[in-house]
């Protein structure tokens, strides 16, 4: 068995060996040793006096490293070798040895490469003569020079590739021992394939400790034998000579084999002293090092079992993988399988999130059809990581990084590594603050880490917050990244000044991969006990998908008004096969006041009408399409001061659109529609039940349309004829029953578009740009004709905007079709960037020309006396400075000189997480009167505090519509909100709610959460991310 044993005063070694028995060569040091484990070493320490050295095999490359097929080496036929004399081998004395490179002369011989040893010392006897002068003699000068190998050429390889290397016959005489290992450098000048490498012929003793040459050292390729020829090819297999190995190339990284391969990985150890017995125990004292395939283990004494491939540390023992590290004073591991503990443990996780691996065949939200590269998953939770599951299956495995990186760390009495990403530690803290802040940790009895499925669960667990304890359990369970998992999730509390104090505790469930829900109990104080569910799916069916989202809300007992209440919401889309697809939408809740009442979302409280709807489309015919739909509403009454109208419902309503852009030059369209108008029924206003006396009936909707497009790149002409016919069979009530219970009407329409486009280049604020100037004219004649006898199901005035202005019907449906004889004249001028194309600012301007009034109005309405031309309608939106943004638009009435409405808004953003709003509005329609100013922001005050709010305030009413207030403070790994928001539900009410949310980055938030509520409420809100600069976080 041989022993080795290294002194202590001599420099670090290494120590480079893997599990094959091959031996690699080592980095330079100032004094360096290469261990071989071989059946020739042992029986050389076994059997000293008999010793025979042997010659060491040539240096060469497997090609499967390289990625290459396999070679197989034509082998020569050799002459029986003679027999070499012993060599008596004893340990001697180390001599320095004088190591220099190959001084370069003139001519060829200037290419080949030698190591000049120093001379042997004369006490060390030889048991044959030396190798003759002509083994010593330097290669013939055309031999090219040796290229160094890569760090690839450090791994194990096939014993195929190491074939024997014909010598001279002088060098076969002699006798040769093994060269000490050379590490092979890389040189400045290039190379061409060259001879395989072998040892010198000469004796070398020793090599001096601690010199370093600054010159490179070199070795010489092997002698060329006039015996060697090349066999033929066995099998098809390429022909390699064993003198023409592959060249080598120096790599970039060292690229770890993969985890299945079957080669065993190298190991390397490194310390101030090595001893111990070869391939069975190495113990490694001061400053050791262990290295192993993305694996580096430091320690002040380890001992390495290389059979079992396992190490203990001793001693400021340090594990790191990657941007990982486990610290303590002892540690035991078995290095590939992951397998072992650590005693009083630091440690610090850097994980990249992963998606799953689905299963061939699997449909996930990518795959589904109709999705598009890019598309975005709008369902409001996470996109399902697979459809398919197996049964029986629990657990879907992990692969491939996404999204953000998770940190932790902490310390624990013991960590015990149960394999790959599996990690259980004992009376253990876990924080995602940097190291030396511990603001708040979780410290748990015992702790288990999952990387794989990226969850973290613990028993007796408390949430510490600057020492304090804000949360116990007896057993908790985190997710390490954004992925779901079943739970608990943080509960948050709250205050409304209509139901108290409020305590929300919900439970998430991940019933599927494509399917979960949230069950959140809600204690209000002032109400009661309100559940409610939340549902949502995603799935394959008919060969299509299908979505939904659905909401129950049940309070059994309300105290303040002594009755049940309950809300439901229900969305389900789904598409099919051959072209169909459908589509529910049913919202409907237990009484007027429930959202005034329970909701805290000022969208949800100015809620009036509840859609309860259903429709069935079919779009496979290509150029035509159709849709079927069932719509109705529940109307809810509020405010007793603002009544509000009733819809019709549409029982059903029957559309078909269809279109052929080229048709002999021309583009055709059609629209029919059928609508049955039924009358929504009774309903409660005040307490007062209502029953509406309206009439019923059917309408029919016929307008094909045919126009001829000449279109150029600086203009076109747009001319269109159509017609639009409209059939109506009523039921009127017994008030209006002299009026005519079927009704028809038909209209032709004729119009044209035309327009032009100049451009020019511009300079703006010593920037270039591209200006346009694109005037448009839109003429539209349509005949009069009377329409009081037909009652008005769905119709209203349109807005006059500058769509409006280019439609053929000022009116909102088909009950009401005005007469024109008018032209529409519009400019506008638009600031391109001429790298990008974005458009840097657009301003619009125009007029509607009537040549005749417009007889045909809205029941109750009145004409327009001064009917010749229509107000002006202006408009600009752009970039005006650097970061600031406006947003303008007005109604200018020219025959009273005077604003009829105008909206006025800026946007400044001077950086990310600065924002400020302004805006102002102002419409003195009866229908929809407003006047108010609106201000919003979002500004740092410092490093860590930030400000939030909005100010929205109605002069018509004299009360704040709606304000909003909150501060935050964001310390990098957690962060604390507190917002205060007031909103006017009704004319007369308002609502009055709190949030407090402490945020802890990487684990959970505890409270309320506003930034929803800030993030609807407030443009351009961003909110802000944990701190990465770590001064600034300790400011």
């Amino acid at each position: 068995m041989k022993v080795v044993t290294v002194s202590d005063h001599l420099p670090p070694l290494a120590f480079f060996t893997d599990l094959s028995g091959m031996t690699s060569l080592s980095r330079r040091k100032p004094l360096t040793l290469a261990f071989c484990c071989s059946l020739a070493g042992t029986l050389a320490a076994t059997f000293v006096g008999q010793v025979q050295a042997q010659a060491v095999a040539p240096f060469r490359v497997d090609p499967g490293l390289l990625g290459l097929p396999p070679l197989k080496a034509a082998r020569p036929a050799l002459a029986a070798p003679a027999e070499q004399p012993a060599v008596d081998a004893r340990a001697v004395a180390l001599p320095a040895a004088d190591s220099t490179p190959t001084t370069k002369g003139t001519g060829a011989a200037a290419e080949g490469t030698t190591i000049t040893p120093a001379a042997a010392p004369s006490t060390l006897p030889m048991a044959s003569p030396p190798a003759s002068a002509a083994a010593r003699e330097p290669l013939p000068s055309e031999a090219p020079p040796v290229p160094a190998p890569s760090e690839s050429a450090l791994l194990p390889h096939s014993s195929e590739s190491a074939e024997p290397v014909l010598a001279t016959p002088a060098e076969a005489a002699a006798p040769v021992v093994p060269a000490p290992a050379v590490q092979l450098q890389p040189r400045a000048e290039s190379y061409t394939p060259s001879p395989v490498v072998t040892p010198l012929a000469t004796p070398l003793s020793a090599v001096k400790a601690g010199e370093d040459s600054a010159a490179e050292p070199m070795t010489r390729p092997a002698a060329q034998s006039p015996s060697a020829k090349p066999s033929p090819a066995v099998g098809g297999e390429q022909e390699i000579s064993p003198r023409l190995p592959l060249p080598l190339r120096m790599a970039k990284t060292m690229v770890p084999p993969p985890k299945e391969e079957a080669v065993p990985r190298p190991a390397f150890l490194r310390a101030q002293r090595i001893s111990g017995v070869i391939d069975r125990e190495l113990l490694a004292e001061d400053d050791a090092e262990l290295r192993k395939v993305g694996t580096v283990l430091t320690g002040d004494r380890l001992t390495y079992w290389p059979a079992d491939d396992e190490v203990e540390a001793v001693g400021h023992a340090r594990l790191e993988q990657g941007d990982d590290y486990i610290a303590g004073p002892r540690m035991r591991l078995k290095i590939d399988d992951r397998v072992g503990f650590v005693d009083q443990a630091s440690y610090f996780m850097k994980k990249q999130p992963a998606v799953a691996v689905a299963a061939p065949g699997d449909a996930s939200s990518d795959n589904l059809p109709g999705a598009e590269p890019g598309d975005e998953w709008t369902s409001g939770f996470a996109a399902p990581r697979t459809i398919k599951i197996t049964p029986g299956q629990t657990v879907v495995k992990a692969k491939g990084p996404v999204g953000q990186v998770s940190e932790g760390r902490g310390d624990a009495e013991r960590i015990d590594l149960e394999g790959e990403n599996q990690y259980r530690l004992t009376a253990a803290t876990y924080t995602t603050c940097k190291p030396g802040n511990d603001d708040w940790y979780l410290s748990a009895a015992e702790l288990k880490l999952d990387y794989d499925n990226e969850v973290g669960s613990g028993d007796d667990a408390t949430v510490r917050f600057f020492g304090v304890p804000i949360f116990h359990s007896p057993w908790v369970s985190f997710s390490l990244s954004d992925e779901r998992k079943s739970g608990f999730l943080t509960p948050s509390y709250g205050a409304t000044s209509d139901s108290g104090l409020v305590f929300t505790l919900p439970y998430y469930w991940n019933i599927a991969p494509n399917m979960d829900a949230t069950i959140s109990p809600r204690i209000l104080t002032r109400r009661g006990l309100q559940v409610g569910t939340e549902v949502r799916y995603l799935n394959t069916a008919y060969g299509g998908s299908y979505r939904g989202d659905a909401l129950v809300e049940v309070l059994p007992h309300d105290r303040e008004t002594n009755s049940e209440r309950w809300g439901v919401a229900l969305t389900h889309t789904q598409t099919l096969a051959k072209g169909f697809s459908g589509a529910v939408n049913y919202s409907r809740v237990s009484d007027n006041n429930y959202y005034t009442d329970l909701s805290s979302q000022i969208t949800s409280t100015a809620k009036t009408q509840l859609l309860e709807q259903g429709t069935l489309t079919y779009g496979g015919g290509g150029w035509w399409s159709a849709t079927a739909n069932v719509q109705s509403y529940q109307t809810l009454q509020p405010d007793a001061q603002n009544p509000v109208a009733q819809p019709y419902r549409l029982l059903p309503q029957i559309t078909v659109n269809a279109r052929q852009p080229d048709i002999y030059l021309t583009d055709s369209a059609f629209f029919g529609q059928y609508t049955n108008f039924v009358s929504a029924g009774a309903t409660k206003v005040a307490g007062q039940v209502v029953i509406p006396s309206k009439v019923e009936g059917q309408r029919t909707v016929l307008q094909p349309q045919v126009s001829m497009p000449y279109v150029t790149p600086g203009w076109y002409v747009i001319p269109r004829v159509g017609a639009n016919v409209t059939q109506y069979a009523l039921s009127r009530p017994s008030s209006a029953s002299l009026l005519p219970d079927s009704i028809n009407r038909s209209l032709p329409i004729f119009s044209v578009d035309t327009g032009m486009t100049f451009e020019r280049p511009s300079n703006w604020f010593g920037r270039d740009y591209i200006q346009t100037l694109e005037p448009r004219l839109f003429y539209l004649n349509i005949p009069y004709k009377n329409q009081n006898d037909i009652p008005v199901f769905d119709t209203a005035l349109a807005d006059f905007n500058f769509a409006q202005i280019f439609a053929d019907n000022r009116y909102s449906g088909w009950d009401r079709i005005n007469n024109a004889n008018q032209l529409t004249a519009a400019v506008s001028s638009r600031l391109i960037d001429p790298s990008t194309g974005s458009e840097i600012m657009r301003a619009m301007l125009g007029q509607v020309f009537y040549f005749s009034q417009n007889k045909v109005l809205l029941p109750a309405a009145i004409g327009n006396p001064d009917w010749a031309t229509s107000n002006y309608l202006a408009a600009f939106s752009g970039q005006v400075l650097p970061k600031l943004y406006a947003d303008t638009a007005l109604e200018y009435d020219p025959n009273n000189q005077q604003f009829q409405r105008f909206g006025f808004g800026a946007h400044y953003v001077p950086a990310p997480g600065k924002l400020l709003n302004a805006s102002y509005s102002y419409n003195p329609d009866a229908a929809t009167p407003i006047k108010q100013v609106d201000v919003s922001g979002q500004w740092p005050i410092n490093g860590r505090w930030q400000a939030v709010g909005r100010y929205n305030y109605s002069f018509l009413q004299n009360v704040p519509v709606e304000i909003i207030g909150g501060l935050e403070y964001n310390a990098g790994c957690w962060a604390l909100r507190a917002v205060a928001h007031r909103i006017q539900t009704t004319q007369a009410d308002s609502n009055t709610q709190f949030f407090v949310q402490l945020e802890l980055n990487g684990l959970t938030r505890v409270g309320s959460n506003p930034l929803s509520l800030i993030q609807r409420r407030i443009p351009g809100y961003v909110a802000s991310q944990p701190l990465t600069d770590q001064a600034l976080a300790e400011q």
